[in-house]
């Protein structure tokens, strides 16, 4: 069993591994040895804080071991990518992959034999949506109809969370003028319309009137934003994207959470008076990593075992 994309799991391991999160994080000293003996292998092309630390320090709060790989210091760039997977596999219970493209992926998890955690790459991000799903759920006591609205950019955050809402009932409605190429799934797309979870508008406010968390996520990806062979189309995209910024004069004084994965550019998604504002809940989030990733872990290694 591996976390690759969110569809790949049941209704059931989604809920399961939310309230398995929940209890770790009110009581974690009832989980500090069940992880004995496991190690968890990082193995990064993407600079990373959240997904990293939760892995990290996340397996050690368990009770086992951790070893991060930069891809860059590795062979893994200069050898066959499935031959370097067999032979990791064969030192670690788990591996958690924060790679650039999905299709490498995938390669990568065709030759490991244990578990493969998909920790982002360019069309998912499965752990950040189910770190989600705990704070919705601590939030709002439930997933089935609460109201989600997603603003900005297409890309994988967003459709982890349509995968999340057609898995869960929560209804997801997606604001967002353009897509990450890269983040190109249409068959998702359309199931979750079909499914009555998932709805596209291009009414902005209308939409967030309607809503109980709006959600948002950075125009341009991290690892280009400060590129300077990428600025014409930083600028294209802040022109573009500015009408749909997260802030006061947006949400007013609406009753509706404000998320956002983090890291955020402030004053371009969103201002810094909402990562403040008392409706911001973005650092629930965040701390909410570490006790949803140590779920997935536990999952696994049980599943495996």
């Amino acid at each position: 069993m591996d976390l690759i994309k969110l569809e790949d799991w049941s209704t059931s391991d989604i809920i399961e591994t939310v309230d398995s999160a929940m209890a770790i994080k009110s009581a974690p000293e009832n989980y500090t040895n069940s992880m004995n003996y496991h190690t968890l292998t990082l193995l990064f092309q993407k600079t990373s804080t959240r997904t990293r630390c939760a892995g990290e320090i996340g397996m050690m709060r368990l009770g086992g071991n951790s070893a991060y790989l930069d891809w860059r210091s590795t062979n893994f760039a200069l050898a066959d990518l499935r031959d370097e997977m067999q032979v990791l596999s064969s030192y670690t219970d788990l591996i958690l992959v924060r790679f650039l493209l999905h299709n490498e992926l995938i390669e990568a998890m065709e030759g490991a034999t244990v578990p493969v955690i998909n920790g982002c790459c360019d069309r998912y991000h499965p752990t950040q949506a189910i770190g989600d799903l705990m704070t919705i759920k601590e939030q709002f006591g439930r997933f089935e109809g609460v109201r989600l609205t997603y603003v900005g950019v297409h890309n994988n955050v967003c459709n982890s969370l349509i995968s999340a809402g057609m898995k869960t009932g929560m209804q997801v409605t997606v604001v967002t003028p353009e897509l990450n190429q890269a983040a190109e799934d249409p068959d998702l797309l359309s199931q979750a319309i079909q499914a009555g979870t998932c709805a596209i508008s291009d009414q902005l406010q209308d939409a967030v009137q309607n809503s109980d968390a709006i959600y948002t996520d950075t125009w341009i990806d991290m690892e280009y934003f400060l590129d300077p062979s990428y600025e014409e189309e930083k600028k294209r995209r802040i022109a573009q994207f500015i009408p749909y910024q997260i802030n006061k004069d947006l949400l007013k004084d609406q009753d509706v959470l404000v998320m956002h994965c983090l890291p955020a550019h402030h004053g371009y998604e969103i201002s810094t008076e909402m990562i403040r504002d008392p409706r911001s809940i973005v650092f629930d989030q965040a701390a909410n990593r570490m006790p949803s990733m140590q779920a997935i872990m536990l999952k696994l290694v049980q599943a495996d075992g």
